[in-house]
């Protein structure tokens, strides 16, 4: 592992030329309220985790299409939540056991962990979330249905992840909703704070998909890589691939988010190379926002280090 992007007073500069698609907010504007009108009811059930301080619900509502997405809520067993963190998972990862993941909830505040559609395979994160929509040839998740960006799957991911912040403020009202995600989770998360409705602010670590074209240039590393082998089996579909790609770009959505936000970036990460991270950093639609950079870390980021920034952060916005 290695520095192998640009040197960090070029990061700090650097503006991606993704592509903004003349009908992006439309087209956003239209999956959503779609999805919001396909809705139907959301289920909470206790469960018993194992855990005196913390209780949980099995939560299940609908996102996209009216589609069932799990999600587990965790909260003090005693007392009310101070706020909501809305948390979205890795790339393969889901929601996992009802007693994972007590650090949000342990500090006081309400865990909303969702799983992501069609994932959930990871030995240690499980998830519980089948995707009902089919695709046509992918080399993984980050291929499916991307002949366009109506069928393509992160259109899908993305209008569960505004559904969850919804749900967030059915579950609290009143209490102040924020977005966590690492990785993969870091890209939904983004999307999440741009499109999402009355969100408070954004923790965001070493995101994921975003800066499309310059990630499958410099890396050699899954995921970006499925995006490589699928052009290298089906040569000539470049633009519409990267087209549809543009729709989900981390860096068109952050150019519309407007909440404060929290972001990490490993200086040696491979997998969501360091300039990309930045892109969408630097696009973040306002000044209220920092980035941390770990110089000598990888996709792992600045680890439970960071996690305690990011606890004193949200201390800090509440007050």
């Amino acid at each position: 592992m290695s520095h192998f992007d640009l040197p960090l007073d070029r990061l700090r500069e650097y503006r991606s030329d993704v592509r903004l698609p003349d009908d992006f907010d439309d087209f956003w504007a239209s999956t959503l309220e779609g999805s919001r009108e396909a809705h139907g009811e959301t289920y909470s059930r206790e469960v018993d985790n194992g855990l005196t301080l913390i209780a949980t619900s099995d939560v299940t509502f609908s996102g996209f299409a009216g589609d069932p997405i799990s999600a587990w809520y965790h909260r003090p067993a005693t007392g009310e939540p101070t706020a909501i963190v809305v948390e979205f998972q890795g790339y393969s990862g889901g929601r996992g056991l009802a007693h994972q993941q007590a650090e949000w909830t342990a500090a006081g505040y309400g865990h909303l962990r969702v799983d992501t559609r069609g994932q959930g395979v990871n030995r240690g994160s499980s998830g519980a979330t089948a995707d009902p929509h089919g695709s046509g040839p992918a080399a993984g998740s980050m291929t499916r249905g991307i002949a366009s960006p109506e069928t393509y799957y992160y259109r899908r991911v993305f209008a569960d992840a505004v559904r969850a912040v919804d749900v967030a403020h059915e579950l609290a009202p009143g209490v102040p909703v924020f977005i966590a995600g690492i990785s993969q989770g870091g890209g939904i998360g983004i999307a999440a704070a741009a499109l999402g409705d009355d969100v408070a602010g954004a923790l965001i670590d070493v995101p994921f998909l975003c800066d499309f074209p310059r990630a499958t240039s410099i890396t050699d590393s899954d995921p970006y890589a499925e995006i490589v082998r699928y052009l290298a089996a089906f040569r000539g579909l470049e633009d519409d691939t990267f087209r549809t790609l543009s729709y989900v770009d981390g860096v068109n959505l952050a150019s519309r988010a407007s909440v404060p936000a929290l972001f990490s970036v490993g200086l040696m990460d491979q997998v969501c190379p360091p300039s990309t991270v930045f892109g969408a950093f630097n696009a973040w639609g306002t000044d209220d926002k920092q980035i941390v950079h770990y110089a000598y870390s990888g996709h792992e980021g600045g680890g439970a280090q960071h996690r305690r920034l990011q606890l004193d952060w949200l201390a800090e916005r509440l007050g």
